[in-house]
């Protein structure tokens, strides 16, 4: 899948960093997932062009120097085509059955803005001391360092108090899943917090996903015409996509992420992310 959309011109591929379904504690989980870190290397090796990301990865699974030499190493093994997706963590069902901390939101965030700088400095810095609460570093390498400079670091975050205000101080690119009003709304919460740390907002990437449905078969699309309970939709006929799509755009969004569970099964997927590069990625370009 990743080559294919490599070979139709796609711009990036995002990885979750999960371990399984989302569920209550106590279900059991049916669905494999690979672990993030290791695909992204694997697909970075069999790829050449196309953008190789984590959506988001949780600051909870692995120490702030760890994720940072990872995130170097791939993309010295990409040629300079990593994106380091971050966010604080939430999926209690991982947490509980691994026996991995999550703790409260407040506990979250504190720990997430100390994340986020550590890793920062850590990829952009010859050396990185750092003494918080959460994290201690002393003359701390990363080396090798990225390809990119710098190697663009995504906050997956849409806290309008405190989480936003440090993609503000930070992040190269946000990303939330959002309509396009919930979009414009937050846009224009991170642009007063950009204000707040003297920041250009310009200078971040505003990106966002909804559940898209494509198809030219009426059929296909008709159960999924009535959205999704707490989901932004895309969905619709080539036509219908770009108007919707067109919309995004307008309102300061620079990229598109469509959930590949959105599309099918693997062969109409297949048909779908070809259908998605021939009839509406030209018109929104």
């Amino acid at each position: 899948m990743a080559q294919q959309c490599e070979a139709l011109g796609y711009d990036g591929l995002y990885v979750a960093d999960h371990f399984m379904d989302n569920l209550p504690v106590g279900e059991p989980t049916s669905t494999p997932y690979l672990e993030a870190t290791a695909e992204l290397a694997a697909l970075a090796a069999v790829t050449s062009t196309i953008e190789l990301g984590t959506l988001v990865a949780s600051a909870t699974y692995r120490h702030p120097a760890v994720m940072a030499n990872w995130a170097a190493t791939l993309d010295q093994i990409s040629g300079g085509r990593a994106v380091l997706g971050l966010g604080a963590g939430w999926q209690e069902n991982e947490h509980n059955y691994y026996g991995i901390e999550l703790g409260s939101i407040s506990e979250r965030v504190d720990r997430f803005g100390e994340y986020v700088e550590v890793v920062s400095s850590l990829l952009r810095n010859p050396s990185t001391t750092f003494d918080g609460e959460y994290y201690q570093l002393h003359d701390a390498p990363c080396d090798p360092h990225p390809v990119q400079s710098p190697l663009p670091i995504l906050l997956g975050v849409k806290g309008t108090k405190r989480t936003m205000a440090i993609a503000a101080k930070f992040a190269d690119r946000w990303n939330a899943w959002t309509s396009v009003d919930d979009f414009i709304g937050l846009s224009a919460v991170l642009d007063q917090h950009c204000e707040n740390v003297n920041r250009d907002p310009l200078s971040i990437l505003r990106t966002t996903q909804a559940f898209t449905f494509l198809s030219t078969d009426e059929a296909r699309l008709e159960k999924h015409r009535g959205g999704a309970p707490g989901r932004p939709v895309i969905v619709g006929t080539p036509n219908e996509v770009v108007e919707q799509i067109a919309q995004y755009r307008d309102a300061g969004c620079a990229e598109l992420i469509i959930p590949g569970f959105t599309l099918g099964g693997y062969g109409q997927a297949l048909e779908t992310i070809q259908l998605f590069a021939e009839e509406v990625a030209p018109h929104l370009k």
